[in-house]
């Protein structure tokens, strides 16, 4: 890689406490609002049924008590002490119910939407890596955005890689022999769409996707509970076009998901 591309490798590295920091502080502004509403309503709600507003406090309750313990759950996580990872569905639910409000809030301090996109995706990583999950190669599907292929290139590689000459001016070429050197699926993809069909075609126990921290965040989270790490894309030229990926750093993403192929045999 050019000295550029590690600057931003370097300089662009998420810290996953930003993006629980204000998830935090949304789930308090929702508490503050659901308690606002629940006490405005209160006389009304009285008057309908005697028992209306504690019934109505307790759903509130629950809801708020739930979204801090699951808050909660992914500090232990990411502080690597024991926690439970069978929430996670719930907290991937939760961050898509408090995440267009933690976008607003982040805003106010100055904090940009890719900014806790990118937190998220270390976070969601760390979980990933936290629950040890190993899979065969032939089991893990590695997906790519087609920005990835040099613009001007004459050879069409979506859904079908292996039409990439390997001339060495992407990073395509580096992926199709990283796939046939460790065995996983390898597709190109032009969008979510045909990403997701790719999955349901391949069906793999695993999925590791290189984008951007808007197409990852909202991929990670489609293909729940199927298992995916993200591995953000570089941009020297800005977004979807002539990106790069530093293939050290997928690499190593893969030889801690992919089970060796002596482990296989035993």
């Amino acid at each position: 890689m050019t000295k550029a591309k590690n600057d931003h490798v370097l300089t662009g590295r998420p810290k996953k406490r930003l993006f629980i920091g204000m998830l935090s502080l949304t789930a308090v502004l929702m508490a503050v609002i659901l308690y606002a509403i629940w006490y405005i309503g209160v006389p009304g709600l009285r008057a309908i049924q005697p028992m209306l507003p504690w019934l109505i406090g307790a759903v509130f309750t629950f809801l708020v008590a739930g979204a801090f313990f699951s808050i909660f759950n992914m500090v232990l996580a990411v502080a690597h002490l024991p926690y439970l990872p069978f929430l996670q569905r719930q907290t991937y639910e939760l961050i898509n119910l408090l995440f267009p409000l933690a976008v607003r809030l982040g805003s106010i301090f100055g904090i940009r939407r890719r900014k806790l996109e990118g937190s998220f995706i270390a976070v969601s990583n760390l979980l990933f890596n936290r629950m040890g999950i190993r899979v065969p190669a032939d089991r893990l599907l590695v997906v790519t955005p087609h920005c990835l292929q040099l613009a001007s290139c004459p050879h069409k590689i979506t859904r079908d890689p292996e039409n990439c000459k390997r001339c060495g001016r992407c990073d395509i070429g580096a992926l199709v022999t990283l796939s046939h050197e460790m065995g996983f699926h390898f597709f190109v993809a032009t969008g979510g769409t045909l990403a997701r069909q790719i999955v349901y075609k391949t069906k793999p126990k695993a999925v590791l996707a290189i984008a951007c921290e808007r197409d990852l965040m909202s991929g990670i989270q489609d293909v729940y509970p199927l298992p995916a790490v993200g591995v953000l894309n570089i941009r020297p030229n800005g977004p979807c076009y002539n990106t790069h990926v530093d293939i050290e750093e997928v690499r190593a993403q893969l030889e801690k998901i992919i089970i060796p192929k002596l482990k296989e045999k035993q």
